[in-house]
C-alpha cells in the first residue's frame, strides 16, 4: 500500500537497531515538522517493531521480510512511499529543530538538484566532523572517496569552514535528501552493493544524466557512525574494497577505465600488504576476496555497466580533485582538504 503523498518523507532503515531508535527517533519525530516519518525494518529480531508500535504510533512501519541490506532494503521500502522528496536517514542520527528546511528550500529553488546533504558532525564530539559525510563528499582522480572535513581517518574540527552551499560529487547515505522521481528513474540503489558506497554510485549515475548533487552547510545533524559495522570489521573492509572497484567499473567513461582500474588494483594490493604487516590478516584477506568476487561476478558487472549513461570526462566533473589523495595524505602528509 502506498502512503498519502507528502512533500518530504523521512525513511529510517532499521535492522536490530532498537537502542538507536530509543535514543534518536524522538528528535526526528519532534523536530521534523510537516514530514512523514517512516521506519523501514529489515526483519529485526530485537523488539524494534513492538517498541515502535507502543511508543511511536504516529510513525509508519514498513516491514521487509528479510535483511536485504542497506541498498535493497531501501529500494523495497521506497516503492511503498509517495513523496516529492525522500530523506534516507540513519537510525543513529540526532536532528535539531527545522533541520530539513534549508535543504528543501534549496532543492525547491532548482529542479536540477537531485540530491543534497546537510553538514554531518559527530554526536559524541560535536566540535568535529563525522566520518560519513562531513562537509560533503568528493572523489579524487583515482576514484577514492573523501569528504570536506575528513581525509582517510583524519577528522577536522568544525570551525565554520564548511558553512557554505556548494556542488559536491556525492552525498552521504547517512542523511541523503533525494528527489523521488530521480531515485526511481535511476533504478534506486545498486542492490549488489548491499551496503557501503551505494550513495556514491547513485550520485555518480545522477550526475551522468545531468543532475546536480549539493551540500548545504546551513543545516546540521549529529551522527554516531559505525552503528552497523565497525570500521575495523573485515566484512566492512570487504564491502568497501569490492564496491569501490565496482563503482569505478560501472561509471568511468571508456577512455579512463583501464588505466584507473589497473592503478587502483595495485594500490589495493599495497593496502592489503600494509594490513598484513599490521597484523590485520582478516582485513588483508578481505581485500583479496573482494577482487576475487568481482571477477566471479564479472558478467553481472558488465551488464550493469552497459546500462549506465556514461558522460564526459570524469576528472572534469564537479566534486573531483584532479590529484591523488593517497599521495597527498601518506607521502606529503596533507591532513585537511584545504591543504590539497
Amino acid at each position: 500500500m502506498v502512503s498519502n503523498p507528502s512533500l518530504t518523507a523521512i525513511v529510517i532503515l532499521n535492522w536490530n537497531g532498537l537502542r538507536y531508535l530509543q535514543e534518536f527517533l524522538p528528535s526526528v519525530v519532534e523536530n521534523s515538522t510537516g514530514c512523514e516519518v517512516i521506519v523501514a525494518d529489515n526483519a529485526s529480531t530485537d523488539g524494534s517493531i513492538p517498541f515502535l508500535r507502543e511508543h511511536f504510533p504516529q510513525v509508519r512501519i514498513i516491514q521487509n521480510d528479510d535483511n536485504y541490506g542497506f541498498c535493497e532494503g531501501y529500494n523495497i521500502a521506497l516503492r511503498q512511499v509517495e513523496a516529492k522528496y525522500y530523506v534516507l536517514l540513519n537510525s543513529d542520527v540526532h536532528v535539531p529543530p527545522d533541520w530539513t528546511d534549508p535543504i528543501i528550500q534549496l532543492m525547491e529553488s532548482d529542479e536540477n538538484i537531485a540530491v543534497c546533504q546537510p553538514k554531518i558532525v559527530s554526536q559524541q564530539h560535536p566540535d568535529f566532523f563525522e566520518y560519513a559525510g562531513a562537509g560533503g563528499g568528493m572523489l579524487d582522480a583515482l576514484g577514492y572517496p573523501y569528504c570536506r572535513g575528513r581525509l582517510f581517518e583524519t577528522l577536522e574540527e568544525d570551525k565554520g569552514q564548511y558553512n557554505d552551499v556548494m556542488e559536491v560529487f556525492w552525498a552521504t547515505g547517512a542523511c541523503m535528501f533525494v528527489r523521488s522521481n530521480v531515485f526511481h528513474g535511476l533504478g534506486g540503489l545498486e542492490p549488489a552493493f548491499f551496503a557501503h558506497m551505494e550513495e556514491i554510485d547513485f550520485c555518480w549515475r545522477a550526475k551522468n544524466v545531468g543532475y546536480k548533487v549539493m551540500y548545504n552547510g546551513h543545516s546540521q545533524v549529529y551522527h554516531v557512525g559505525g552503528g552497523t559495522l565497525h570500521k575495523s570489521n573485515p566484512r566492512k573492509t570487504y564491502l568497501n574494497f569490492r564496491n569501490g572497484m565496482a563503482l569505478l567499473y560501472k561509471n568511468l567513461p571508456p577512455g579512463e577505465l583501464f588505466s584507473t582500474v589497473v592503478i587502483r588494483i595495485l594500490l589495493d594490493w599495497l593496502a592489503a600488504f600494509r594490513m598484513l604487516l599490521a597484523g590485520q590478516r582478516a582485513d588483508a584477506k578481505a581485500v583479496l576476496n573482494a577482487h576475487a568476487d568481482l571477477l566471479r561476478k564479472s558478467k553481472y558487472w558488465r551488464k550493469r555497466r552497459k546500462e549506465q549513461h556514461l558522460k564526459g570526462t570524469f576528472p572534469a566533473m564537479s566534486g573531483v580533485y584532479r590529484g591523488s589523495i593517497v599521495w597527498q595524505y601518506f607521502v606529503r602528509q596533507r591532513r585537511t582538504v584545504r591543504e590539497l
